[in-house]
């Protein structure tokens, strides 16, 4: 690894699983202080083994992206532990069961909004805060290929809220730039999650599937997407702004 975020202090929200976790061990391979937050503390700290056992630093919060005391609380207190914040990842969302709009029940149609577009408005609100009285730092919103460039019957509001986050990932750049803050959005397809898992559906079943999908003839990894993650933060792509970086096999090609 080349420490390209070494002195830098990272955080990365549904840091345990998925993606998230994937990318915050990633950052901690590369010199980062890492924090790692969501709902679930078991794996939260399971997140924090892993980089630690890199001899990486890392530490977890807890926190519900879908109550604002609990993400003005979180970014206060990556502050408070280790003076300031380089770069965040707002990773943390929700999928809900697939349903025609005609069926969905508002509900979970309104559910889908507040984690998904609303909990990555409340993260980038203090997080901006912050990183504007510092001086500048990077922000990296995970949205998805469902949405703004591809759609799936039965995923309406998971689609809306995720083109969503793209639309407000690109008024916050312009708005912020001239503070130092860069947001960028990416926009991943399926990746090797239980979330890219149909019903009653196994792991092989998935790779036969993704076959005949995916022009590359399969979906991607955590990996891959940790990695447009840290280019998308590191200064590599400091040209980069407002931008929506699809990695989807081709799918959407």
């Amino acid at each position: 690894m080349t420490g390209r975020f070494t002195g830098k202090v990272v955080l990365v929200t549904g840091g345990g699983s998925g993606i998230g976790r994937a990318t915050a061990v990633a950052f901690g391979r590369e010199g980062a202080t890492v924090v790692v937050a969501g709902r679930t503390p078991d794996r939260l700290v399971e997140t924090v083994r892993l980089i630690e056992k890199d001899g990486g630093t890392a530490g977890h919060v807890l926190a519900d992206i879908a109550v604002e005391a609990e993400v003005e609380a979180l970014v206060r207190t990556v502050v408070e532990r280790h003076g300031r914040l380089d770069v965040a990842v707002n990773n943390a969302g929700y999928l809900p069961e697939p349903a025609g709009l005609a069926e969905l029940a508002e509900a979970e149609f309104t559910r889908t909004l507040e984690i998904n577009l609303l909990g990555t408005w409340r993260s980038m609100k203090y997080e901006i805060r912050r990183m504007r009285e510092q001086g500048g730092g990077v922000i990296v919103n995970v949205g998805s290929v469902v949405g703004a460039h591809l759609t799936i019957p039965g995923a309406g509001a998971y689609g809306a809220s995720k083109a969503a986050i793209a639309a407000l990932g690109r008024s916050a750049a312009r708005e912020y730039a001239a503070d130092g803050i860069r947001v960028n959005t990416l926009s991943p397809s399926s990746m090797d999650t239980p979330m890219s898992l149909l019903a009653n559906e196994t792991p092989a079943e998935r790779v036969e599937r993704a076959k005949g999908m995916f022009p590359l003839g399969r979906i991607g990894t955590v990996e891959e997407g940790a990695a447009a993650v840290l280019y998308l933060a590191s200064d590599e792509s400091g040209f980069a702004l407002g931008h929506d970086l699809v990695i989807d096999g081709g799918i959407t090609a």
